[in-house]
């Protein structure tokens, strides 16, 4: 869960930018808005849709995937396509810069960070003068437990 400075912050960011572009300031965005910054790690749309239903939150569907859109265009959130999964968001204000190993098998995402993935990011910026605003960096393969279950025993021949 986001700590009460964040999610005031988030709010307020929210509000200004739905103010800046002509946008209604609703109680079902700031639903939304407050559900996804409550929530730790990835989701999915329909998970989100199920888990404000389940709370009684009065949302449609329509209300949810175009208010993901807002927060998408403001930077508040961000969406992933890890392999052939349905796309998973994050938020994105005041969250630590990671990056993501995916299982093949079991599509489990697990996030990880390395400090040397900044210095590449800052030579590359400094050598190129590119400005980077943010980064995603995605690894493939087979978790420990998937590869430990995928190993089968050597026989002998013939048996």
């Amino acid at each position: 869960m986001a700590p009460t400075e964040t999610k005031d912050n988030v709010k307020r960011l929210f509000s200004e930018y739905l103010e800046r572009h002509g946008h209604r300031k609703t109680p079902e965005r700031f639903a939304i808005l407050t559900e996804v910054y409550d929530h730790e790690g990835h989701f999915d749309i329909e998970r989100l849709y199920a888990r404000m239903k389940g709370k009684n939150y009065r949302v449609s569907r329509a209300t949810l995937y175009n208010t993901m859109d807002l927060l998408l265009e403001c930077d508040l959130v961000r969406k992933h396509r890890f392999g052939q999964a349905q796309a998973q968001f994050e938020k994105a204000h005041s969250y630590k810069q990671h990056d993501h190993l995916i299982c093949t098998s079991c599509e489990r995402v697990t996030e990880f960070c390395d400090p040397r993935i900044q210095s590449i990011r800052a030579t590359v910026s400094e050598v190129t003068g590119f400005r980077v605003h943010h980064h995603a960096l995605h690894l493939y393969g087979q978790c420990r437990e998937c590869a430990e279950k995928n190993q089968t025993p050597s026989r002998p021949i013939g048996t």
